[in-house]
């Protein structure tokens, strides 16, 4: 069995961490296709928030407490950089991040494509799934606010998300094509699971790259999401901001409208919601209730078998 999950974030590198539990236990493949919407560029560095908290967290490399970035982590260069001036003080560069950031940013600079910087990257953490960026061109979420146009990591880290926001732009992504193997692992795929990730900034970027959202749909596997919101509040982080600057409403059955029926010429052929939503509707589509907190590995393992029952894989 070959298994496909759309993912991006903390909640779809946790999210991860099950697939895998569940592919083991039953030889499955498992490839993960992720978000780049978040990446940026910074002193000269190319970053790449999700992938890497992906790769950190399948290789134990994760920090507990936080949730994300590398365990037992420095903060000499961030301090350095402060004493010089040179900012932004709301993004941090920890010193080992930095290795990884060095790295990738060498391997991009001598020709490499970010999928094969990826597996490079992976050959030291092990992650037990492959990982690949949706694409290998540079595609970077900006944020429309009043005063202009931001990078989205500004909106969501220096400002929390609260900036009154019109609309979110995939920049570069008209220009984008899916990332080297993208298209073929979607089309081995037994399954395609739709990560409980943000929808509007972690899903939606990986479909907007042309060709992406077809191969999803037009391919011969069923596609299940799994909603990242529970009895109406995100699971994690600040999905309800997101989703309100597109107009959805902050609810299981609002994300599952917003991302359609495959019927109907949305994604869905399938969707789990919490029992805490329970007499959730999504037009079209079958809506089975299991129980969604990750509160462990065992626990999300669960998710995805219930997911592949209703997927009928």
């Amino acid at each position: 069995m070959h298994l496909v999950v759309l993912a991006g974030g903390i909640g779809g590198a946790r999210f991860l961490l099950g697939v895998r539990s569940y592919a083991r236990e039953r030889g499955a493949e498992v490839t993960a296709i992720v978000n780049v919407g978040d990446d940026l560029s910074l002193h000269g560095l190319r970053i790449c928030p999700d992938l890497d908290s992906v790769m950190y967290t399948l290789g134990d490399g994760t920090d507990p407490d936080r949730g994300w970035g590398r365990r037992d982590e420095t903060w000499t260069v961030k301090a350095e950089l402060a004493a010089y001036g040179a900012g932004p003080e709301w993004f941090g560069l920890g010193d080992r991040d930095l290795a990884t950031h060095l790295v990738r940013s060498t391997m991009l600079g001598a020709g490499h494509r970010l999928s094969a910087v990826t597996e490079a990257l992976c050959a030291r953490w092990q992650p037990g799934v492959r990982l690949l960026p949706a694409t290998d061109d540079p595609v970077e979420t900006h944020v429309v606010v009043e005063e202009g146009t931001i990078h989205f990591q500004q909106w969501w880290l220096r400002h929390r998300a609260a900036l009154p926001t019109q609309r979110f732009v995939f920049v570069g992504v008209e220009q984008a094509k899916p990332a080297a193997g993208v298209l073929d692992a979607l089309a081995a795929a037994d399954a395609v699971l739709i990560a409980p990730s943000n929808p509007v900034v972690s899903i939606a970027p990986i479909l907007a790259v042309p060709g992406l959202r077809d191969a999803v749909t037009g391919g011969p596997a069923p596609v299940v999401g799994l909603s990242p919101i529970i009895g109406g509040a995100p699971v994690r982080g600040m999905a309800d901001r997101c989703l309100a600057a597109v107009g959805v409403p902050c609810t299981a059955a609002g994300v599952g409208d917003l991302y359609g029926a495959r019927s109907r010429g949305g994604l869905l052929d399938g969707w789990l919601v919490d029992p805490a939503d329970s007499g959730t509707a999504v037009a079209g589509v079958p809506v089975r209730e299991t129980p969604l907190w990750m509160t462990d590995e065992r626990a999300t393992a669960e998710m995805v078998r219930v997911a592949l029952e209703v997927a009928g894989a």
